[in-house]
């Protein structure tokens, strides 16, 4: 029958209803308890809200509050609720964009001034009486002239208005005093949103321009069980007290300097230790398999970018090119470079190739630079200036499943069995903007697929999350708070070799073109070491940590000991600093702890006298160890040689 829909079940079964009936009549037919606990609907793979008519037959799911998209749901009603507080304090404030995001959700307004805390005090407490209210969210399809009557006081909504096309549909919804432009969908009422927290504010440009005005947008988070919501806000806590920017200045370890410009790192000598320590580390496994080492130049003309394809692929994110240098012609330009791919492909192109010489492992710890837009930059997170231990590796087809069997174990080798990461794969495919045919990405994208299955590993796809030039395997990891990072990425690539038009000899005699293998095992420098500040809570490993051990001498009498034992440990590669300050020696202590030190080595009239040290571990409190300077060092080289994650 043409009025009757047969709408299919998770299960499998069918359910046949009216046109016209509403998801919570289906649940209410299906029982009470379900039509009490439904959110929202899926069908046909769009969430709507409980009220909507039903149109369609197909696939039918009631969301309840175990359902992960149900907290979008629910968060893009908490910014409607917050939006209807704001607006209820501050009736003139204009309205921007109100979405849901990850772990919460955030709304811009318009207003004469930026809000301060007790603002978000007063926000939060209106919000609970909109709660309160219970106001159900009523969503109306409407023509243009009358949507923009509604919104004829709100210039940020009727610029909205205008992008939406003739042949869409134009919905808002109304919960109470307030009625937005909006899409939804949104749960049946507002005192749905039971556990929430506005976060902070901050300045936002509108639609992300920073050629337009500045709005003020609040954070906040919501879940449907207060535990969530108490566990969501103790991580922030823990966030905020890992934060690598406020450790990396108790340590010392890098800054940023106003003067040199946003986003570009100064690492200071404790920071410069751990950058040559994990470069140190990575190299010296790298030249173990084959790799070899290469530097290249950090700028070059403008015309290689484009025959690589960056420009116009990659022109939003490369700086400005500057004009050649004296005795050349103005016209010949050129650019700092944001990656290293063509430089590594003209060492490749300068000799001729054979098959035998394949792979080519090229690797490069080099110096790149992005054109981050001021407003994404964070700490070391988000930079402009990066450092990348970067590697192209040239081969045959026939060598790409071994190729990627070898870079997945050195993946593990470095962030499992080294730093304790457990860790997960994404598979991204072909982006909209893409270099290459479909064919080529469908044999790119197959062997990839191929040797994760071999591999017996499971991974995530991530549709359009590859490189322009190529798919790629992606590494995921969460830190120790669970906050997901990004770090390894393995990139296959058929077109560049393609665009310079690499060879190489067959066994044939014949001329073929190779594969490219782009990879990066920590990703950036600067990410992984913000990333390993924030994990570690700048409690850092005794093989990487900038300080192993500070030697103190509990008075000046000691001294010339604890001075001969701190120059024992320095022969023996341990970096050891010795704290011979005139302070006391609970000071001295208390100061090893704030910095991190892994060990406190204390020598007293006893230690002097007997050739031992009373050894403090980091974390261990007032317990020490007493043990002969000779036990000491053995503890010590055996942990850094072994790259053990103690004390």
């Amino acid at each position: 029958m043409a009025d009757e829909l047969v709408l299919t079940l998770p299960d499998g079964a069918e359910r046949r209803v009216p046109r016209g009936t509403t998801p919570s009549g289906v649940a209410a037919a299906i029982g009470p308890r379900l039509a009490s606990a439904a959110i929202a609907a899926r069908v046909n793979g769009a969430i709507v809200e409980m009220d909507r008519p039903l149109t369609t037959s197909g696939p039918f799911q009631l969301l309840t509050e175990k359902d992960p998209d149900a907290l979008f749901v629910l968060r893009h009603s908490a910014a409607h609720v917050l939006a209807t507080a704001v607006r209820r304090l501050f009736p003139d404030a204009g309205i921007g964009f109100g979405p849901p995001i990850e772990d919460g959700f955030y709304y811009d307004f318009a207003v004469p001034r930026p809000f301060a805390p007790e603002d978000l005090e007063r926000i939060e407490a209106e919000m609970r009486e909109v709660v309160k209210a219970d106001y159900p969210f009523v969503r109306e399809e409407v023509a243009r002239e009358e949507a923009e009557q509604r919104f004829a006081g709100d210039p940020l909504k009727l610029e909205r208005l205008a992008e939406i096309g003739n042949d869409e549909v134009i919905s808002i919804y109304t919960d109470g005093p307030f009625t937005d432009l909006c899409r939804g969908p949104h749960v049946p009422s507002t005192g749905r949103l039971r556990h929430f927290k506005l976060l902070h504010a901050a300045g936002a440009y509108w639609r992300g321009d920073e050629r337009r005005q500045m709005l003020q947008r609040i954070y906040g988070t919501a879940w449907f069980v207060k535990q969530d919501l108490d566990q969501y806000l103790h991580r922030l806590e823990e966030a905020r007290k890992r934060d690598h920017r406020v450790i990396g200045k108790a340590l010392d370890l890098f800054s940023i300097q106003e003067d040199a410009g946003p986003g570009l790192i100064f690492w200071h000598p404790k920071g410069a230790m751990l950058k040559f320590q994990l470069s140190r580390f990575i190299e010296d496994l790298i030249l173990e398999r084959g790799y070899e080492l290469v530097y290249t130049p950090h700028i070059t003309r403008e015309e290689l970018f484009f025959r690589s394809g960056h420009l116009p692929y990659y022109a939003e994110n490369q700086f400005p090119a500057i004009a050649g240098g004296a005795g050349e012609s103005e016209n010949v330009r050129y650019r700092v470079k944001p990656m290293n791919c063509p430089m590594h492909i003209l060492i490749y192109a300068s000799q001729q190739r054979s098959y035998r010489d394949l792979p080519l492992r090229l690797a490069e710890i080099a110096n790149v630079y992005r054109n981050e837009r001021s407003g994404t930059l964070h700490g070391m997170l988000r930079v402009r200036g990066l450092s990348m231990d970067d590697a192209h590796l040239f081969l045959r087809p026939d060598q790409i499943e071994q190729e990627i069997f070898d870079l997945l174990d050195l993946t593990d080798l470095v962030l499992r069995r080294t730093f304790g990461v457990e860790y997960r794969l994404d598979l991204a495919t072909r982006p909209e903007k893409k270099l290459g045919s479909d064919d080529v990405w469908d044999e790119a994208e197959a062997a990839l697929k191929a040797a994760l299955e071999r591999r017996g590993l499971t991974y995530r796809l991530d549709v359009g999350g590859g490189a322009f030039y190529g798919p790629k395997i992606d590494v995921k990891f969460n830190d120790a708070i669970g906050r997901e990072w990004q770090g390894t990425t393995i990139q296959l690539d058929y077109g560049l070799p393609e665009r310079f038009g690499l060879e190489y000899t067959g066994a044939d005699n014949k001329p073929h073109r190779p594969v490219m293998i782009h990879r990066a095992i920590y990703g950036t420098l600067e990410r992984f070491i913000g990333f390993l500040i924030e994990h570690f809570a700048g409690a850092f490993p005794l093989w990487l940590a900038p300080e192993q051990v500070r030697v103190l001498p509990i008075s000046d009498a000691q001294l010339d000991a604890a001075r001969r034992f701190h120059e024992s440990l320095r022969a023996a590669g341990v970096r050891s600093h010795l704290d011979g300050r005139s302070e006391t020696l609970n000071y001295k202590v208390r100061d090893g702890e704030i910095m991190k030190v892994p060990y406190l080595a204390v020598i007293g009239a006893r230690e002097a006298e007997a050739g031992t040290v009373a050894v403090r571990a980091r974390g261990a409190g007032k317990k020490q160890d007493v043990m002969a300077q000779h036990e000491f060092l053995n503890l010590l080289t055996d942990q850094i040689r072994t790259r053990a994650r103690v004390p």
